[in-house]
């Protein structure tokens, strides 16, 4: 069974340590404790790993992330992934900090990325893990505060709530959605 997890974020490193790379942040912690490495390839940096028997490709989308339909189509094709074997890591607004929620499908909730993708795919029907990074922000300083670097309080916590993530990654890949949401949302 192949599965494709992808971390949404914006490449370079100006956007490294922000809030709407929580999704690239995600997908290289769950590389890492499986010893996967990111290589550049064709419209992501892609790492493979194996977990109980599953090949896991995580994707890091180069296409910026306005436009994460084109890589996550590509690569869907590419390893002839179906649709319900796709996992979103997005950042999330409209969840305080740290909170963790999956879904089967849904609304973009205004997020550019989740936006392309649903019109690349044509499709809302796809899960997705959001990562809250809270709404500390004025009217009108939304982009500021995305792309805007974590506090050191929310630095402190990051570390357990990217551990949990992954968690919702290895449930979604063996256990599958319904049982993960089950076991895994609001914790």
């Amino acid at each position: 069974m192949k599965y494709l997890i992808v971390g949404l974020g914006n490449p370079g490193a100006k956007y490294e340590n922000t809030r709407h790379n929580i999704g690239f942040k995600v997908v290289e912690s769950f590389a890492k404790e499986f010893e996967g490495k990111f290589a550049l390839d064709k419209q992501a940096e892609i790492a493979t790993v194996k977990f109980k028997g599953r090949t896991i490709i995580l994707a890091k989308p180069t296409t910026f992330m306005n436009l994460s339909g084109k890589a996550v189509n590509y690569w869907m094709q590419q390893e002839k992934i179906p649709i319900e074997n796709v996992l979103i890591i997005t950042d999330d607004i409209a969840l305080p900090f740290g909170t963790l929620r999956m879904r089967g499908k849904g609304s973009d909730g205004g997020h550019n990325g989740l936006k392309d993708i649903q019109a690349t795919l044509n499709s809302a029907k796809y899960a997705r893990l959001r990562f809250g990074v809270g709404s500390d922000f004025h009217k009108g300083r939304q982009v500021d505060y995305v792309l805007g670097e974590w506090t050191p309080e929310e630095n402190e916590k990051m570390e357990e709530r990217i551990k949990t993530s992954k968690e919702f990654i290895k449930g979604f890949t063996t256990i599958g959605l319904q049982r993960t949401m089950s076991n895994w949302n609001n914790k």
